[in-house]
């Protein structure tokens, strides 16, 4: 009896590190995968200005190049989300990272900037199906007791990109053209896709659900329609008719998809996942909190070339302070999930990147002190970072396995939403009062220099800018706190 008690406990050990061999398998092909796609999207804010002088882009089309990125990657990682839980999480990974090296090579050889938007469509559809993925697939390798620290090492990975790619952004430009950033993703990719094809377990399809086609449709027109019109306001003004056309259009779009996803048999997301009090608070709370996780990186990106003279390099050893604070923040706020409720870590993360950005705004000057923006970007970045893990660990937790895509979809989705809505938002307050000269200038097409009347324009809108945010983090605390004088829901079954 004692010897078959030893035994099965013995094959039971072996059983658990084997299943802890393979979900440890499958966060490294996870953090591959989002490593390639935030490297790219975080490059990009430094090397911006010369990929617009290389290929004469208007200032238009410059901030398409970046915001087309975060457009159509909200737009297609909430479809995507869906199709992981229909259709298999495997698949739509491994087709979105192909997709993505492929159009990395594209980028590489665009000759034009008409050909740089289409390769950076390309791009954002395949980085959704990564992104889509990610999460979920850790959550499902995973499970409660350790889905916490997992999702931390995810988020310190994404954390490391935002680190890395301003330097090597800089770098790269600096020394070797903005073509390059694009061609490393090649050969690296590559072998990403050949580790994530070893490794990631199939899973079967769900054949007793449609997907939704009508709803894919109206969250696209919707989601487009308002990121295009917040686009616009910085070179139209708020004023202007077709940026209140498109943010009216851009309404009906997302009232019509939600009204849509109540009446159909299997909606694109299931309006379940907005009924827990605590979840939708923690859905709230990514779209502010998102609105500064690279807003104020491209913000000070763009303030200190165009008012320092500052080099591409010089400007991504600035900025990487952001980054840092997050990768160090990231796993340790993934370990207090142990001790303490998510809530309370998130509404103390909130508070933490306020009071950075409004420190920031006091102290924004072009004479600003290294020492000084180091100290501001890292407690935002440890505030950004604190707050990730949990929330999206709060999430995962508490709906069904079978919801985790679409759950993490809606989230990524939320979470990309903030990013171009508080970019469009940013630059739009930031340059609202500067000529389009001198907003060209700005983003590296023409011009010698900001006057000094430009540059104390620059200033006081930057300043007004990081406030705005600031108050976004505020906001979504006093959020936080309201939903803690609830009680706790039970966990899912």
């Amino acid at each position: 009896m004692a010897a078959a008690f030893i035994a099965g406990s013995s094959r039971a050990e072996a059983a658990a590190d084997d299943e802890d061999r393979a979900g440890w398998a499958v966060l490294a092909a996870a953090c591959l995968g989002a490593l390639l796609c935030f490297l790219n999207l975080s490059a990009l804010n430094v090397v911006l200005p010369a990929v617009g002088r290389s290929l004469q882009a208007s200032p238009a089309q410059a901030s398409w190049i970046l915001l087309s990125y975060m457009l159509v990657s909200t737009v297609c990682i909430l479809s995507f989300g869906r199709l992981a839980d229909l259709w298999g999480r495997r698949h739509l990974f491994l087709a979105g990272l192909g997709l993505f090296v492929t159009a990395c090579a594209a980028c590489a050889v665009a000759t034009s900037a008409e050909t740089m938007l289409v390769f950076r469509i390309c791009q954002a559809v395949g980085a959704a199906g990564v992104m889509a993925n990610t999460s979920a697939l850790v959550g499902d390798a995973f499970g409660r007791r350790r889905m916490g620290l997992a999702l931390g090492v995810l988020a310190m990975v994404a954390a490391l990109a935002q680190v890395a790619g301003p330097l090597a952004g800089g770098f790269i430009v600096s020394w070797w053209g903005w073509r390059v950033l694009f061609m490393l993703n090649v050969p690296v990719g590559l072998c990403v896709l050949a580790w994530s094809w070893r490794i990631l377990p199939k899973t079967a399809a769900v054949r007793a659900e449609r997907f939704d086609m009508a709803g894919a449709a109206l969250s696209l027109a919707g989601i487009g329609c308002v990121t295009y019109a917040l686009s616009l306001a910085g070179s139209h003004g708020w004023a202007s008719m077709s940026v209140w056309g498109f943010l009216l259009a851009g309404g009906a779009g997302i009232l019509s998809f939600a009204r849509l996803q109540r009446r159909v048999t299997s909606p694109l997301v299931d309006p379940e996942l907005f009924g827990d009090l605590r979840r939708r608070s923690a859905y709230i709370c990514i779209l502010l909190l998102s609105m500064t996780q690279a807003a104020p990186l491209l913000l000070i990106a763009l303030y200190l070339q165009a008012c320092t003279a500052l080099s591409a390099s010089d400007v991504g050893l600035r900025v990487a302070p952001v980054a840092l604070g997050m990768l160090v923040a990231a796993p340790v706020a993934g370990g207090l999930l142990q001790r303490f409720r998510p809530e309370s870590i998130c509404m103390a993360a909130m508070l933490l990147a306020a009071g950075a950005l409004a420190l920031l705004a006091a102290l924004l000057q072009p004479a600003i002190g290294a020492g000084q923006l180091a100290m501001c970007l890292l407690m935002l970045g440890c505030g950004i970072g604190s707050f990730v893990t949990p929330n999206n660990a709060s999430i995962l937790q508490s709906v069904r396995p079978q919801r985790r895509g679409i759950a993490n979809g809606v989230r990524s989705t939320l979470q990309n939403a903030g990013i171009m809505v508080g970019t469009a938002l940013t630059l739009g307050v930031a340059m609202a009062q500067l000529p389009e000269d001198s907003q060209r200038m700005i983003l590296g097409h023409s011009g010698t220099g900001l006057s000094a009347l430009d540059v104390a324009l620059l200033t006081r809108g930057a300043r007004y800018a990081l406030l705005m945010l600031a108050l976004c983090c505020v906001s979504g605390a006093v959020l936080i706190a309201k939903t803690c004088l609830r009680p706790a829901p039970p966990p899912p079954a």
